[in-house]
């Protein structure tokens, strides 16, 4: 067990901090690694971010890691989802895959990337079957709960990193985005969480028919999401698209001013739907500051999506999760049996199953079209400043896809979308900062959306943002009582299997 003063730093420090004392050696990875560990013992149980952990590779590996690099030995959690991490096994959230999918022999390249820079992988955290849902609450492992209350969802698709970093299991982990699924459980966690540029993080699922998911992390600082950018961007061999660069790093570009920039703020719906008054009033402040900060302010009004783009994609996503499924089958060698996947996946599964071809190449195309309008929307600015989500945290259970997903209002559907999708289409960066809160002491965020290849402006201002208002200080209150040795009551919440037979 770690001494206090080591678990307090732990929990109070990000991945750069923890990582600068490593380097001047007053603790050691071995040290952090078994404050990680304690950290996920304690906290774990009650907010069921790991699906699965490996504690003694984990060791060591820290007892054996001497190099001086960024992160130099931090402890690390990745996302259960499309990438692979040596020694575990990349489920998707799905019983098929969990009874089938072998362990991983090697690395994703953005994995490899990430421990050549330091970090330790010692487990991964949760996500809805197949990233489909807008909450973590996939049926084979359960759901994953908010720390800040355990009555509300994580979101998702990232909800077991966001809340495995929110609890202080770590102070970065690995996520991705295809249509909101950093930025969302960021809001609802109260952390930092950039959606990258298309390309600029390599993307084991990129894909080229309409790409719109990368890969990202949640953090606590902007430092630390910085710091991931450095280490993990740069074009592998036969990637599709490269977004510019810049010379510098971005954690040392990150910390300068970005100019005066003119920044359009979005806070009418594009689908007529109302914005919570909580949220438009800390859009509101928000915009006082940054014209505090010198930059232009002012009103705009967005279109993002059609309704021709919004079936074009929904039938896209049914064509790419169905062929994913059925290459899956074909590897393992033998059919789903009836309860492998959940009802909707099955459904939408089959729905892709269905499409022809002629049809799937013209939905291309008018994603294709929509993409470009998207862009040029957004390009009229050089920073959008929009909600993440445009209402409440919603409770376990509330944004899930289980049952009848056609029994969901038009007005629910679109809540999930309006300003997250269209901007994985469009390609560029967006990033959610943590600086709201609901009356009942929950965090949210807003969204600010750059240019192509522009997350340096971005990372600018959510630095100035930052250090005014110190949204990495905050903690849950469940985290400041189990560190107090305070007894915790988790509730009734059923999870799935045992962490320690998910391994």
């Amino acid at each position: 067990m770690p001494s206090r003063d080591i678990r307090d730093l732990y929990q109070t420090s990000d991945a750069i901090g923890l990582a600068k004392l490593i380097q001047r050696r007053d603790v050691t990875p071995s040290e952090l690694m078994e404050a990680a560990i304690a950290q996920a013992e304690k906290i774990n149980p009650c907010i069921n971010a790991l699906v699965s952990s490996d504690y003694e590779l984990a060791r060591s590996q820290a007892r054996a890691y001497e190099a001086n690099t960024t992160f130099a030995g931090v402890p690390y959690l990745e996302k259960n989802y499309a990438v692979q991490v040596a020694g575990f096994r990349t489920t998707n959230g799905s019983k098929f895959l969990h009874r089938l999918a072998p362990i991983a022999a090697s690395d994703s390249e953005a994995v490899c990337r990430l421990r050549s820079a330091g970090l330790i992988p010692f487990g991964m955290t949760n996500s809805p079957e197949m990233g489909l849902d807008w909450a973590t609450e996939p049926i084979v492992y359960g759901a994953t709960l908010n720390p800040w209350n355990l009555a509300f969802s994580a979101s998702g698709s990232s909800g077991g990193a966001a809340a495995a970093v929110a609890a202080r299991i770590v102070p970065v982990a690995g996520g991705s985005d295809g249509g909101g699924s950093i930025r969302m459980p960021a809001s609802f966690c109260g952390l930092v969480g950039l959606k990258p540029s298309r390309g600029r993080i390599p993307n084991p699922w990129q894909g080229v028919v309409v790409p719109g998911s990368v890969l990202g992390c949640l953090s606590r600082t902007v430092r630390d999401t910085a710091a991931y950018l450095d280490v993990t961007s740069g074009q592998c061999p036969g990637d599709y698209f490269t977004p510019p660069t810049r010379d510098g790093s971005f954690v040392e570009l990150s910390a300068r001013e970005p100019g005066r920039l003119r920044i359009g703020l979005a806070k009418s719906l594009p689908s007529g739907l109302k914005l919570d008054p909580e949220i438009a009033d800390c859009l509101d402040e928000t915009a006082r500051l940054l014209e505090n900060c010198g930059h232009r302010v002012e009103p705009c009004e967005l279109s993002l999506f059609s309704e021709s783009h919004r079936a074009a994609r929904a039938r896209i996503w049914a064509v790419q999760l169905a062929q994913r499924l059925i290459a899956a089958e074909e590897a393992f060698g033998t059919r789903m049996l009836d309860d492998d996947i959940e009802p909707y996946t099955r459904s939408l599964m089959e729905k892709g199953k269905s499409i022809d071809a002629v049809t799937f190449a013209g939905d291309i195309e008018t994603a294709r079209n929509s993409a470009r309008d998207i862009a040029g929307q957004l390009a009229r600015y050089d920073v959008v400043l929009s909600p993440v989500y445009p209402g409440h945290t919603f409770r376990r259970g509330e944004g899930c896809y289980k049952g009848d997903y056609t029994a969901w209002s038009e007005q629910k559907k679109l809540a999930f979308s309006e300003y997250l999708s269209p901007i994985n289409e469009s390609g560029v960066p967006a990033i959610s900062l943590p600086v709201g809160e609901f009356g009942d002491g929950l965090p949210f965020g807003v969204q600010l959306v750059g240019r192509y290849g522009d997350e340096i402006t971005l990372l600018q201002i959510a630095n100035a943002l930052e250090q005014q208002l110190r949204w990495h200080e905050r903690q849950p209150a469940i985290v400041k009582e189990m560190s107090h040795g305070i007894a915790v009551t988790c509730g009734s919440a059923k999870f799935g299997l045992p962490l320690g037979s998910r391994k």
